[in-house]
């Protein structure tokens, strides 16, 4: 049991240190970002239509892009997580070899205004979701940092309870788990608001093929 117990100090302090190096890191690599923010990728809250859609403009729309139903429904379909991006290209494809000529420039634009929407609405909800696992992670390191220095007053008392060191121990060596576990998951996190920003840039190469 003593064994056990050395090993899993020895692992918490030495976990302990790296994982502060790592924060260390991201901070540095979010350096131009706000504090909560710990990908390398620059922090963009919310897209500007204007930089990737050089159609009509968005202000001129006589109407939602909702009203028109089908544009609707594609625009939905095509943004869902659910939907592969193969398909949702292949479903924006199909919608623009439809359209009229006559009301394809009006059209193409509803499209494009959903798509955007719907992107933009989803891109922020990814951000938000990077930013609030990114505050649980500095909170959890902050509580592995008093845990340590709880552990090490503790196997200075000589009159501390052995039992209560080793638990505090294992809890300290899960509670670093986790935080390894949930910061490896982090670069994926990142990666989806330029994810979703791609797939929208490739439906909208399609609907430009369109335009008149």
């Amino acid at each position: 049991m003593t064994s056990l117990r050395s090993s899993l100090v020895v692992l918490g302090l030495g976990a302990a240190l790296a994982l502060g190096g790592v924060a260390r890191v991201e901070a540095q690599r979010a350096a131009a970002g706000p504090p909560d923010w710990p990908c390398v990728q620059r922090l963009i809250p919310e897209l500007a239509w204007g930089t990737i859609w050089t159609g009509p403009s968005l202000d001129e729309l006589e109407r939602d892009w909702w009203e028109d139903e089908e544009v609707g429904r594609v625009a939905r379909f095509a943004t869902d997580r659910s939907t592969p991006g193969d398909e949702a290209l292949e479903r924006v494809r199909d919608f623009v070899a439809s359209v009229d000529d006559g009301e394809a420039e009006e059209r193409l634009t509803l499209l494009f205004a959903g798509l955007f929407e719907l992107t933009d609405r989803e891109r922020r909800r990814a951000i938000d979701g990077i930013r609030r696992a990114s505050r649980a992670q500095m909170a959890r390191l902050d509580d592995i940092s008093a845990m340590v220095d709880e552990l090490e007053e503790r196997r200075a008392d000589e009159q501390a309870d052995e039992a209560e060191i080793e638990g505090l121990s294992e809890t300290l060596f899960w509670e670093e788990r986790t935080f390894e576990r949930r910061q490896q998951a982090l670069p994926a996190m990142c990666e989806q608001p330029a994810l979703l920003e791609e797939k929208l840039g490739q439906m909208v190469r399609v609907i430009m093929e369109r335009m008149p």
